[in-house]
């Protein structure tokens, strides 16, 4: 075997790589959200977190989890930034001490209510630049990855 792989290999890569092109375009649509919502206070994954809190009913950490595609670990750490600025508040489960429901405080859903007309308006944008403009199709991909 040889001691380095081709560099045929890492432009097969560079190229065809799935895993590297799904990272460099969240890495960029990260940064142009962040971008936007920055004059509110927020990034992308805060303004994603407390809109997966906007229900009828507080939802419990395993469920705010697994919609986020995050371990409760880092979820947990995600909510701390959140809570000191009284944006939502955590609590026990009345049917299950040992689980916390998350919820959006008055403040939280008004600053939701700020924020969505800038995700919106970015959303927008950045459908716009997508070939051919099926931004619907993509998703459906990038749900079957998920």
């Amino acid at each position: 075997m040889a001691a380095n792989p081709p560099f045929t290999t890492t432009l097969l890569v560079r190229d065809s790589c799935l895993c590297l092109h799904v990272q460099r375009a969240a890495r960029a649509l990260a940064r142009r959200f962040d971008e936007a919502l920055r004059p509110l206070g927020l990034t992308n994954g805060q303004f994603s977190l407390m809109m997966s809190l906007n229900r009828p009913e507080p939802p419990g950490m395993a469920a705010v989890a697994a919609l986020l595609a995050m371990d409760r670990t880092t979820l947990t750490a995600a909510l701390k930034p959140l809570q000191r600025r009284r944006l939502i508040k955590v609590t026990a489960d009345l049917s299950d001490r040992r689980g916390r429901l998350v919820t959006l405080t008055a403040n939280g859903r008004r600053l939701l209510v700020r924020a969505i007309p800038v995700w919106q308006s970015t959303h927008s944008e950045v459908e716009a630049l997508l070939h051919g403009g099926d931004a619907n199709r993509l998703r459906k991909n990038l749900r079957a990855l998920s």
